[in-house]
């Protein structure tokens, strides 16, 4: 998934259709010059349905279609024929969109089930037809209800990323470099920060046939949680990630602290991102020689003894599969 389709935050308008009106007819045929009321009732408005889609990635088909208006009921007619019902429109939307009311940002509910639909606006009942409406006192009676109107609503579709693994680290850390080698994504790369701009996501192929999503999350920045970089923008997606993979250059001055401040942002965005299992990738580690390696180690046992770590390179292969068996196991593991 290049950046450029990626569209994760749009608005849009919905309408239900209207109910059909109810039929106001009097029976009359040869020799039946009086045979009371007989009129149908209207059909009911179509329906604003959202149905989730494990097939799409993105919100970028709401770019092309903002307005979604469903059809109304028809009349209902002679005979206590009744009207047929308006269509009902379907909006098919990737898992994890959450839906809101555009001018409260309540939310009204959330997409997170292949196959799973969910009635947003009721479409209009139909009218009843003059035939309910007889009596012993009124046997003709000349009215009948008009269709209820349906409902329309301004609303926000945000999509927050469903994946199995998170990929979390500073700009430039490595990490679109990782998600390139462990899948079949291509992100942007070069050496500059901010390459990254929106998430994209992979899938990596596991033993067995086995596979698991990955998504390569925008470079958290210091003070994202209060809305610096991109903020939000890039936080909202970690929500939705079984487990976190911290991603950390081993050029870095100093490998805790760097991990510190990215477990500080997310507490401060989300305390419950902390709940999520976590796992320190130490990428570029073929600048490493053993010595080295051995010293970042120990150190990183001393200051990091809360949380596993292990040492990667994207540009050698070292330790990606191991990388692979320990994200599998933690997925796969109820915590």
């Amino acid at each position: 998934m290049t950046e450029g389709n990626f569209t994760d935050y749009v608005k849009i308008y919905a309408a239900s259709g209207k109910g059909g009106a109810g039929s106001m007819h009097l029976h009359r045929e040869k020799f039946v010059p009086k045979g009371g009321p007989d009129g149908g009732d209207g059909g009911r408005g179509g329906h604003i349905i959202f149905r989730g889609n494990k097939h799409l990635w993105t919100l970028i088909h709401f770019k092309f279609q903002k307005h979604f208006v469903a059809s109304h009921g028809e009349a209902g007619g002679a005979n206590r024929s009744f009207g047929a019902d308006g269509k009902d429109v379907y909006i098919e939307v990737p898992l994890g969109t959450i839906v809101k009311d555009a001018f409260t940002e309540e939310v009204l509910f959330e997409i997170t089930e292949d196959a799973q639909e969910i009635i947003c606006l009721r479409g209009g009942k139909g009218g009843l037809g003059n035939w309910h409406f007889r009596t012993a006192t009124n046997q003709t009676p000349r009215y009948a209800q008009p269709g209820l109107p349906g409902e329309e609503r301004e609303l926000l579709l945000e999509l927050k990323v469903l994946a199995d693994v998170g990929l979390v680290g500073f700009p430039n850390a490595g990490k679109s470099t990782l998600l390139s080698v462990l899948t079949s994504a291509k992100p942007k790369i070069a050496d500059y920060p901010f390459t990254t701009l929106k998430p994209n996501l992979g899938i990596v192929e596991h033993r067995d046939y086995q596979s698991f999503v990955m998504a390569d999350i925008p470079g958290i920045i210091e003070g994202a949680a209060e809305g610096k970089g991109l903020g939000h923008y890039f936080l909202r997606h970690i929500e939705r990630n079984a487990a976190l993979l911290f991603v950390i250059a081993a050029d870095s001055d100093d490998i805790a602290a760097e991990y510190r401040i990215l477990l500080n942002e997310l507490e401060a965005y989300n305390p419950e991102l902390l709940d999520k299992q976590r796992l320190i990738a130490i990428s570029k580690a073929d600048i490493l020689d053993e010595e080295l390696t051995e010293a970042l180690r120990h150190e990183l046992q001393a200051s990091l003894a809360d949380v596993p770590f292990l040492f990667i390179s994207s540009v050698s292969g070292k330790g990606l599969q191991v990388l692979k068996d320990r994200l599998w196991a933690m997925i796969n593991t109820e915590l």
